[in-house]
């Protein structure tokens, strides 16, 4: 947490407006697992991010490993009424943000899962790179994986679904 004022004799807010902002930030990046935010208003800039490590951060070159065979859940793109299923089905994963989603955390790595991988709540599925930022994306419930809807170093939609777990 950074805090900033650009002109302290512009900053209106009261230490204690301060502090409920930043409480309101923190809970802001909890509810849609974003790593940082920063805002500017009335002068006082506000920097909120916490701490998220991967074992290795991916290059910034990111070539995926070349597939040898498909997996049959990612062949083909499913038609308008199987996606409106599966953007219904309780246990699929949404992206949390607009980036790049990878299957695993470096080039020729083995994917965090694989269809057919049991999961346990906060397991990571995957990373989705948003502005050079590596983000995890964790398992929101225990359970199988059955569908990965994503290729590796594909571009996602906030919203879109990534993973099905039952």
């Amino acid at each position: 947490m950074a805090r900033q004022p650009q002109d302290p004799s512009t900053s209106k807010e009261k230490p204690s407006d301060e502090r409920e902002l930043i409480r309101e930030l923190a809970i802001l990046l909890d509810e849609t697992n974003l790593t940082e935010i920063e805002i500017e208003r009335a002068g006082l800039r506000l920097r909120v991010a916490r701490n998220i490590s991967i074992a290795a951060a991916a290059p910034v070159a990111y070539q995926p490993a070349p597939a040898a065979v498909a997996a049959p859940a990612t062949a083909a793109p499913a038609p308008a009424a199987a996606s409106a299923d599966i953007a219904k089905h309780p246990g699929m994963v949404p992206s949390p943000m607009v980036g790049t989603a990878y299957l695993a955390s470096e080039p020729g790595a083995k994917p965090f899962v694989e269809v057919g991988s049991k999961v346990k709540v906060g397991d990571t599925l995957l990373i989705i790179e948003a502005m050079k930022t590596m983000n995890q994306i964790p398992s929101t419930r225990a359970g199988t994986v059955t569908q990965i809807l994503v290729e590796d170093g594909q571009p996602v939609e906030y919203g879109e679904p990534l993973v099905i777990i039952e």
